[in-house]
């Protein structure tokens, strides 16, 4: 217990600055949504409809009305599972090499405490973060859903997509943990688990810009819980399975590799 209340505290001021700076990208991006609706929300799906298909297919126009306060935060919705993906993964090669960075390792380790119980606490600290960066983004998202909004309900909604954007983390968190337990090298681990996100990331700008490489939404998390399918109810239980496969693995490899590294004291 004294581990995981150690991690929350370390953790303290980095998190008050993500939960800040994720409720100032919504509150900008829906202040641009009000201006969109003062020039007139008929306009608005004009101007996209103008755009280049590739482009159409990004945004989901055709899939989304975006006179609809929900179905435009559906397109704000990737940027946010980015932001969010970019800080568990950052937050999991952190917690788990940081002690090795900082110099700490020989403290940890002269105490009474199996590395097995040691790398518990400080999962269940990062997923405790996590969370509540998952609730201050809800609360956010809500509130200016509300503000905005012209009578469009958005509860059940915006609880799928925070659901999902929360399924985006834990993944990423568990990436995360995995490099920094394979890898030693706190700079390393966290440059591989970053590299691999942003990775997964255009394969997603990919797969949406052509049609001809369909078969990469199976290799990105961003497409396991893509806005368009949340919100329109056609959700492929496959990428479900997938994802608690690849959780259970990232889990069990973070372990593994953890318990039998010689760390560097």
């Amino acid at each position: 217990m004294n581990i995981y209340i150690r991690e929350l505290r370390a953790h303290k001021r980095s998190s008050i600055i993500w939960c800040v700076s994720m409720f100032l990208l919504i509150a900008a991006a829906m202040t641009k949504y009000s201006a969109a609706l003062g020039a007139g929300a008929g306009s608005f799906n004009e101007i996209m409809a103008q755009m280049p298909k590739s482009l159409q297919n990004l945004l989901g126009v055709g899939v989304f009305d975006l006179s609809n306060v929900l179905d435009y935060f559906g397109v704000l919705f990737i940027y946010l599972a980015l932001m969010g993906g970019v800080h568990a993964v950052m937050l999991g090669a952190g917690i788990i090499s940081k002690e090795e960075r900082d110099k700490t390792a020989e403290f940890l380790m002269v105490k009474p405490i199996s590395r097995t119980r040691i790398i518990s606490a400080k999962l269940l600290a990062a997923a405790t973060i996590i969370f509540i960066f998952n609730i201050v983004t809800w609360l956010s998202s809500y509130i200016m859903l509300l503000k905005y909004s012209t009578g469009d309900p958005v509860t059940q909604g915006l609880a799928k997509l925070m659901v999902s954007l929360l399924a985006v983390q834990v993944l990423f968190l568990s990436i995360g943990t995995v490099f920094a337990a394979i890898i030693s090298n706190n700079k390393r681990s966290l440059a591989a688990s970053t590299g691999l996100l942003l990775m997964m990331f255009i394969m997603y700008v990919i797969v949406d810009i052509s049609e001809k490489v369909q078969f990469l939404k199976f290799l990105t998390i961003f497409k396991y819980f893509d806005a368009k399918v949340i919100l329109k109810g056609n959700y492929d239980a496959v990428f479900a399975v997938i994802s608690a496969a690849i959780l259970l693995l990232n889990l069990y490899a973070t372990y593994h590799f953890y318990k039998r590294r010689d760390l560097k004291i």
